[in-house]
């Protein structure tokens, strides 16, 4: 073999390496600092294993709402809202005849980037206000709802597009309703990527730090990235040990959501005409 191929994929080898570890040391450590007694930024294995510090975080009653309540009605109404919205916007959008319409999907995802949470909240905060949803769960799904949406309907477009208008031609031909068309021709097929775009909506509104934090006034309505900060000293330094904890926990319902939708669906194209869906 030549020796500049060799060296070249033995470079390629430790770029592999550097790149992996990057992302699997702060892994390594969210697995092993809840677990030790004294947790440090280090990536260190705990000499002793102690669950002392998910004792403490249950004994917090407010960080335990935030996360197992509270986050998940925020997040799942998020999430149902914007593949619902979404799905029916790019149905829409696909298969009428729109002068403008590439052009209108492409300002969607243009608009949503350029005006951010952060420029626009003065206005939605207004908005939220005269709607008297201001300190309540329902105001920050409707403000995450519109952030999310153009991108939602930009992306499934794309597996709209890919659905061939046959299926739903002979299905009209054969007498079925548009709306029945949409429903046990459409959707079936469209099922995966409905839940491709169901766990990205999910995890954006898991994580998100500002809308709640601007929306909402009562302790006891804070999501996760709020009551986070609850286990910083009056000082403003972070307690480790519980930090590490409560962020274990708190990845912990995305990673089920993905198995059990990867478990249920695979993201396979299947379901409809198509394939034999389970």
């Amino acid at each position: 073999m030549d020796v500049k191929a060799i060296f070249y994929k033995i470079i390629f080898v430790i770029f592999v390496v550097l790149i992996t570890s990057f992302f699997l040391l702060p892994i390594l450590w969210l697995v092993a600092a809840p677990f030790s007694a004294q947790a440090t930024l280090r990536v260190t294995i705990p000499s002793v294993v102690t669950v002392k510090n998910f004792c403490a975080i249950f004994r917090n009653t407010f960080a335990v709402r935030a996360l197992f309540l509270n986050s998940i009605l925020i997040a799942g109404g998020t999430m149902f809202g914007v593949t619902l919205f979404a799905t029916l916007a790019a149905y829409a959008i696909s298969r009428l005849n729109i002068r403008g319409r590439d052009i209108f999907a492409y300002l969607l995802v243009l608009f949503s980037s350029v005006v951010t949470g952060t420029a626009a909240m003065v206005p939605v905060f207004l908005l939220l206000y005269y709607l008297k949803l201001i300190d309540s769960y329902l105001g920050v799904i409707f403000v995450l709802i519109g952030g999310l949406l153009p991108t939602g309907i930009f992306l499934m477009r794309d597996f709209v597009e890919s659905l061939p208008k046959s299926y739903e031609e002979s299905a009209l031909v054969s007498g079925a309703h548009p709306w029945q068309v949409f429903r046990d021709v459409a959707i079936p097929i469209l099922r995966p990527g409905m839940m491709v775009l169901a766990v990205w909506a999910f995890v954006q509104a898991w994580g998100d730090f500002l809308i709640p934090l601007i929306v909402i006034r009562s302790p006891s309505k804070m999501p996760a990235p709020v009551a986070i900060y609850s286990f910083y000293t009056e000082g403003g330094t972070p307690v480790l040990t519980l930090i590490s904890a409560y962020s274990l926990l708190y990845a912990i319902p995305v990673v089920i959501l993905y198995l059990l939708v990867n478990w249920r669906y695979g993201f396979r194209f299947f379901g409809g005409i198509k394939g034999g869906g389970k």
